[in-house]
């Protein structure tokens, strides 16, 4: 979601700020570790002598109050435009309460399932979040295309066996090397609908893009 579909990066970087403070943690680190992983796996890791869920609450409730600037990328309300409602969902480090608010702020078309940090026991990098979309949407994760922006939801798409495509809007190419392919955003992609007779409904769908970083 953040960092693919819609820009929120000043107000998670505000949030982790103001709460880091309150913690007495240092806020350059803590927004450094905060990006594409679970916020209670951060807090944890920053301050594993309090209770995960209670303060996972507190910055929770801090970033819900702020969406100012938060943009929708290029190329995004495009492509979900294109896509069937049944062939994407989003899979997500954020709640499910912080992601609906995030993208109906952004006008973001909401798909029927999603798959949240409170759904999984294990987030990304760990596989599980992306294995449990592709089970979401009933494909093979071989079969599913991973867009990332972090270098931990790349290694979680990787790991689980997706094809994964990194947009480098947010964080250093340098970072995604666990990425297939780099693109700048997702303007210049184009879906295609195929006969294919081994499909589950007999189509297949095609990216194909107008240039690639990588």
């Amino acid at each position: 979601m953040d960092g693919v579909l819609i820009s929120s990066l000043g107000s998670v970087e505000r949030s982790w700020t103001k709460w880091a403070l309150m913690r007495g943690v240092d806020p350059e680190y803590a927004c450094r570790i905060a990006h594409g992983v679970r916020a209670i796996e951060t807090v944890a890791k920053l301050r594993p002598d309090l209770d995960s869920e209670a303060e996972l609450k507190i910055i929770e409730d801090i970033e819900m109050e702020d969406n100012e600037g938060l943009t929708v990328l290029p190329g995004v309300l495009e492509l979900l435009a294109a896509l069937p409602p049944e062939r994407w969902t989003v899979v997500t480090s954020a709640t499910e309460r912080l992601a609906r608010v995030r993208m109906a702020a952004g006008g973001i078309p909401m798909p029927e399932r999603l798959v949240t940090a409170d759904q999984v026991t294990r987030g990304k990098p760990h596989p599980e979040p992306f294995l449990a979309g592709a089970a979401l949407l009933g494909f093979a994760p071989g079969e599913c295309v991973v867009f990332e922006d972090s270098s931990s939801g790349a290694r979680a798409g990787r790991a689980a066996g997706c094809t994964v495509v990194a947009t480098t809007f947010s964080h250093p190419i340098e970072t995604l090397d666990a990425a297939h392919y780099l693109v700048n955003d997702l303007t210049g992609i184009r879906v295609e609908t195929l006969p294919d007779s081994t499909g589950p409904d007999g189509t297949e769908m095609v990216l194909r893009f107008a240039r690639l970083v990588r």
